[in-house]
């Protein structure tokens, strides 16, 4: 296990010395470093994800809590990121993928304008060519990050998205701050999900992990054995090996924001992470593989010409006594 986490940090690091564009933000209590867009230069130029806020490294009271999860990396790969990171889908696609004929543009919120191509049907995991990457703006600041892009009219679909990752002043905690505003003519029905991608101190998804939450949950999946949902907790039941997954939609939260708060617990390495939102869930899944834990919270919005939604979600860091999470 030490092995594992060894080469883990050295991987992280690797990566992490590139001349991708970046910045680093502390408030005396966390200390990240974040990776900017940029269509020629940027860590992450695929199309599933927003480009703004990547983390590629946090570390509080002695703890880190994001880094490299994945094997290999390529900038147009679509899951080549550091989390937390988030996408936005319609109904499982891309905006206005369904209203477009082949050759001719659909939108993915935070990457910009895409190309459709002659397929059968929308892939998640694919990378578009992108036609128009919307207008990028970021301004740094000591213990802030705040990212704007803004999208032109691409089939009626047209907005003005801002994201600032925030460190809260005397506090292990850390905000993500967003509003978008719908400057097309069409309405803008999608949902945006959190894809965490925590790497706790890099150590392996195990019975050292415990996701809780304030409600019971239910797993929809066949765990095969590998984890269980008891209670308002979600546990592996054994150390996931290299190819292992763990996948399940998770069921059981209310409609108000109280629910939307998740905690991500280590015992081995007496960290933690408790992730709120002022936003209620929507919907609820996790997955994770050996190198990563991800529960994915949903937020869903309809925002009409000229309007504007607004969402806040907080992540903070704790640690945990001797005897550890349970």
């Amino acid at each position: 296990m030490l092995k594992f986490s060894v080469l883990f940090m050295l991987a992280t690091a690797t990566l992490a010395a590139a001349d991708f564009p970046q910045a680093e933000i502390s408030n005396g209590s966390v200390r990240a470093k974040l990776y900017l867009p940029d269509a020629q230069r940027g860590y992450y130029r695929a199309t599933r994800f927003d480009w703004s806020g990547q983390i590629a490294s946090l570390e509080s009271q002695g703890h880190n809590y994001f880094g490299q999860w994945f094997d290999r990396y390529d900038a147009k790969l679509h899951d080549s990121i550091l989390g937390p990171v988030e996408e936005f889908l319609s109904n499982g696609m891309g905006l206005g993928y369904n209203d477009v004929k082949t050759g001719e543009s659909f939108v993915k919120i935070g990457v910009g304008a895409v190309r459709k191509p002659e397929e059968r049907a929308f892939s998640q995991f694919k990378t578009y060519e992108i036609t128009d990457p919307g207008k990028w703006t970021v301004k740094q600041f000591p213990d802030r990050v705040e990212f704007t892009q803004e999208l032109r009219d691409t089939a009626g679909y047209a907005y003005l998205y801002k994201k600032t990752v925030r460190l809260t002043k005397g506090m292990p905690q850390l905000v993500l701050e967003h509003s978008l505003k719908n400057t097309g003519t069409k309405v803008i029905e999608t949902s945006v999900y959190e894809h965490n991608f925590y790497v706790i101190d890099g150590k392996p998804a195990g019975p050292d992990f415990t996701v809780k939450f304030p409600f019971a949950v239910r797993a929809t999946a066949d765990l095969k054995g590998m984890a269980e949902a008891r209670g308002n907790q979600f546990t592996y039941l054994k150390e996931l090996q290299k190819g292992q997954s763990v996948y399940t939609a998770l069921e059981g939260q209310g409609n108000t924001p109280k629910d939307y708060d998740i905690r991500v617990e280590n015992a081995a390495a007496h960290a933690g992470v408790r992730q709120t939102s002022d936003r209620p869930l929507a919907k609820l899944v996790f997955w994770s593989i050996r190198t990563t834990v991800c529960p994915e919270a949903y937020i869903d919005m309809r925002i009409e010409p000229g309007k504007e939604f607004t969402w806040r979600i907080a992540y903070d860091f704790y640690t945990l006594p001797e005897s550890g999470a349970k």
